[in-house]
């Protein structure tokens, strides 16, 4: 006899035992879904910027190196959250080591899947389950792109008086969104209180508890990280859970475990973690404008000269990455670096 799905599993839960919040469901279907596949790529589900173009990997590598020459050249270990393919990591590495920076790497990675494609661009690499679990002895050079969107959250939602937890429950053989237990009114923010019936807040604990383990890492034992992803300044109203399957919108309490659950990441919170925990913050800004800042146009001018016959490919790359109406504004970028270290590149 086969094993249940996913879907299968979930449904015997909420038969069993009532409704779930919508983050234990986000938090299977992701577990499931990035453990059973490579999602990247034309054949997969979606694409990130590392997969577009060598130039957004190569310009974190020497934004990463900068910062290292100017900190006086100390041992580093190279550290990555859900590092892709490697992608990003491979094209970093290699423009860190034409300025002589070449440190030990160390993968945040849960997939057999992603592990086995990492392993063929950065054989060097070594893999944990846990932040909490890379050493301590050197300071940390951080990335973190497209990560903490994947992380499970919670929705809370205005009904009748007051504000309930969202859950995930079962209709005709079907999940759907429904009103779970109603929550205190303290921990919903003043100025959201009153909004209209049928308003979601979400919330992202997870997140909060990966930026706190970060920030106190990184200012106990000194570095730096740059966190990239798509997001809002919040706290705010809004249902900004999406599935993507096929590169094309899908909703997402269809088929859990088979499509990639997403969604906006609160930068406003992560950046109030990250001061509470004493390290020096640089807020989040849009991803174009940090890339131009970095010299994006001219890196994709001299892709162009060395290869005249890509020249339509790295323009439209080039465009992708920085143009507002495609990531380049959507996406954001937040750095933290330990307080004795200098300003990064692209914060002025």
């Amino acid at each position: 006899m086969s094993e249940p799905s996913l879907a299968e599993r979930l449904a015997q839960v909420i038969t069993g035992v009532g409704p779930i919040s919508v983050a234990k469901y986000m938090g299977a279907a992701n577990a499931h879904y990035y453990a059973t596949r490579d999602p990247l790529g034309a054949s997969g589900d979606f694409t990130t910027a590392p997969e577009i173009s060598q130039m957004f990997g190569e310009l974190i590598g020497l934004w990463l190196a900068d910062l290292w020459l100017r900190a006086g050249r100390p041992e580093v270990r190279y550290v990555e959250l859900g590092p892709g393919r490697g992608t990003l990591a491979s094209d970093a590495l290699r423009s860190m080591a034409t300025i002589g920076l070449i440190p030990p790497v160390h993968f945040v990675e849960t997939s057999p899947a992603m592990c086995a494609a990492q392993a063929s661009s950065v054989p060097t690499a070594v893999w944990h389950a846990h932040l909490s679990e890379i050493p301590q002895d050197l300071p940390w050079l951080l990335v973190a792109n497209e990560f903490f969107d994947a992380l499970p959250i919670h929705q809370l939602i205005r009904h009748g008086e007051g504000w309930h937890e969202r859950e995930v429950g079962i209709e005709d053989g079907r999940f759907i969104p429904v009103i779970g237990k109603r929550l205190p009114d303290e921990i919903i923010p003043p100025d959201l209180y009153d909004a209209k019936p049928g308003s979601i807040i979400e919330t992202c604990p997870e997140a909060v508890a990966t930026m706190r383990l970060l920030a106190q890492r990184i200012g106990g034992g000194s570095g730096a990280a740059v966190i990239i992803d798509y997001g809002y300044d919040g706290p705010d109203l809004g249902n900004t859970l999406q599935a993507v399957r096929a590169h094309l919108y899908a909703d997402p309490f269809e088929a859990p475990g088979e499509q990639d659950l997403t969604a906006l990441v609160d930068f406003s919170t992560l950046q109030a973690m990250a001061e509470m925990c004493g390290v020096a913050v640089y807020p989040a800004m849009a991803q174009g404008e940090w890339l131009r800042r970095l010299g994006l146009a001219e890196r994709a001018a001299s892709l162009t000269l060395a290869q005249p016959d890509r020249e339509e490919e790295i323009k439209a790359a080039e465009k992708r990455l920085s143009d507002p109406e495609a990531m380049g504004r959507l996406f954001r970028v937040m750095a933290v670096t330990s307080p004795d270290w200098p300003k990064p590149a692209g914060f002025d």
